[in-house]
């Protein structure tokens, strides 16, 4: 675990630096384009590894249509409990009053 924080930390201060040292050089913009880039072509990276990664486990795959009524049941219950206590809260805020 305190490898994972120290890599945190490692690219807070990577980030860090590298914002700083290329908007002195080449100007605010173009160092947010450069990063803003660079950051959306390494989330595409990590959500390609990630869906090989579960991709490849069996186990994971074996227990899909489990994981998907689960899913769908959670889904569906936040749903109504959101709407019967947003319903719940507009009849206390109303007074009764439609």
């Amino acid at each position: 675990m305190f490898i994972v924080i120290a890599f945190i930390f490692l690219g807070i201060g990577l980030g860090y630096t590298v914002r700083t040292r290329l908007s002195a050089q080449a100007g605010t913009k173009a160092a947010g384009t450069w990063t803003a880039r660079a950051t959306t072509w390494l989330i595409w990276l990590l959500l390609f590894m990630l869906g090989a990664e579960v991709g490849g486990n069996e186990q994971i795959i074996a227990a899909l249509p489990t994981l998907g009524v689960e899913a769908l049941l959670l889904a569906v219950c936040s749903v109504l409990g959101c709407c019967v206590l947003a319903w719940t809260l507009w009849k206390s805020v109303k007074g009764g009053r439609a």
